[in-house]
């Protein structure tokens, strides 16, 4: 009598873990911005944002796993792993796959960053179920055959010999090293040829398999959908699939710790025979939940986020000494990046570093003026809102903050986060930001006498 009751309480436990649990997160108005959120047994989370308004829709799915998840022998794995997902599954061949979301003029793609990684399809509202089906195919259902990794392996050299093509482009991969060091987020997403030369079939699928568990996935879509349907539709995928073993597990937490950056005051300049000289100077910042980021976001549109900003205004129109000029920030679950870029003929490099660096040191010490913080708070909502105007923004939204911060922010109070930074709380984060001392990137055609000069700026 105790066994029979013993075993019918487990099983009722069991069948309670294995409930669907869904919540409203943001509340719209008429249906229009609603969020809510489907946690499935086996730790798969669903997340939707409700537009009935368009006739399209996208879909995405978020894979915790980046670049920072990588031995240094592993360096580019991450990415590699994106491009193969494309190449075919149990169900689909490579072809098969793209041809499906062409033939209903849509549009399929990935990305990969240092901390996640995102495949998406955006098509008709009609047609989201076929791309819930090739998506969630492609998430759980790879080959990773050892002749589409050969294959692969020579388009992903040539991207990253695109990559160093661009100087534009890859200075901001050596600011990452000059501040990170030799560290999983100082490596580049893209890895190295010797590393990608050295990735072989099995070693990419442990990887996949580590990490593409369904605890480590976040589900998005955005559009004309039915929130329920999108919930029966990923289920059904990925029970096909066989991903929904584990009943009783648990969604994987958003990244945390405390991380320490290189000591400042670091130089490194790579030579190359390059038109003009491509330079970032920055510092530590904020990580990407402190609190402080909406005042450092004001501060950074302020500095260098427009044609009204200090550095554009300073750098290019009274001065003409370089074409494109800003200011950006990174944020990651522990530290952060501060930096402004320029691109300029190399016999100008070191005035445009000193009118830079005379600009963040005015900042830090006198900080910005009322008329600046105000206007760059109006740029920053508007640019907030104008960002998030078609679907694919919404999907990269939801499916981010869930993977991320594991939480929701509807636009109004995003919107009222930024209008509520004063004045004193951005004049404050510039004098702990700016106030650091900078590390400092360049690359280009610099000539001994210059490259011995470039300690000057970080001085």
């Amino acid at each position: 009598m105790t066994s029979s009751s013993s075993t019918a309480t487990a099983r009722t436990s069991s069948e309670a873990r294995a409930v669907a649990r869904t919540q409203t997160l943001i509340k719209g108005t008429n249906g229009i911005g609603t969020v809510r959120k489907t946690t499935l047994p086996g730790g798969l989370r669903i997340v939707t944002e409700t537009l009935p308004s368009v006739r399209s829709a996208t879909f995405g799915i978020w894979a915790h796993v980046g670049s920072r998840d990588e031995t240094p022998a592993l360096n580019g794995a991450t990415h590699y792993l994106e491009h193969l997902l494309f190449k075919g599954t149990t169900r689909r061949s490579a072809l098969d796959i793209s041809s499906a979301i062409d033939a209903v003029g849509g549009e399929m793609n990935a990305f990969t960053a240092k901390e996640y990684t995102c495949y998406y399809a955006r098509v008709l509202d009609t047609d989201l179920p076929l791309a819930i089906d090739v998506v969630c195919d492609m998430l759980t259902g790879s080959l990773i055959l050892e002749e589409d990794v050969n294959v692969e392996r020579g388009a992903i050299l040539e991207e990253i010999a695109m990559t160093e093509d661009d100087p534009g482009d890859c200075v901001h991969d050596l600011f990452a090293h000059t501040m990170l060091g030799d560290t999983p987020l100082g490596r580049p997403v893209l890895g190295t040829v010797d590393t990608v030369n050295a990735l072989t079939a099995d070693r990419i699928r442990r990887f996949y398999k580590k990490h593409y568990d369904p605890t480590h996935l976040v589900v998005a879509a955005a559009g004309n959908i039915d929130h329920n349907k999108v919930v029966r539709q990923v289920r059904a995928a990925f029970e096909k699939a066989g991903a929904l073993k584990h009943l009783d597990a648990v969604p994987i937490a958003p990244r945390d710790g405390r991380r320490t950056l290189r000591t400042s005051g670091q130089v490194e300049l790579l030579a190359r025979k390059t038109e003009q000289a491509h330079v970032v100077l920055g510092m530590p910042g904020l990580a990407r939940t402190d609190e402080r980021r909406w005042a450092l976001g004001v501060l950074n549109t302020a500095l260098g986020g427009g044609m009204s900003s200090r550095l554009f205004q300073e750098v290019r129109e009274k001065r003409g000494l370089a074409y494109s000029v800003y200011s950006y920030t990174s944020g990651f679950a522990d530290c952060g990046l501060f930096g402004v870029y320029a691109g300029c003929r190399p016999s100008q490099v070191h005035d445009v570093l000193k009118i830079c660096r005379d600009e963040l040191d005015h900042v830090a010490e006198h900080g910005l003026s009322d008329e600046e913080i105000g206007r760059a708070i109006g740029q920053l909502r508007g640019s907030t809102v104008l960002g998030l105007e078609d679907t694919g923004a919404l999907m990269n939204r939801i499916g981010k903050s869930e993977l991320c911060w594991g939480d929701q922010m509807s636009v109004d109070d995003m919107l009222a986060r930024i209008a509520e930074v004063t004045p004193d709380a951005v004049r404050e984060v510039a004098r702990e930001i700016l106030g650091q001392r900078p590390s400092l990137a360049v690359i280009g055609p610099l000539k001994d006498k210059q490259a011995a000069r470039l300690h000057e700026a970080v001085a």
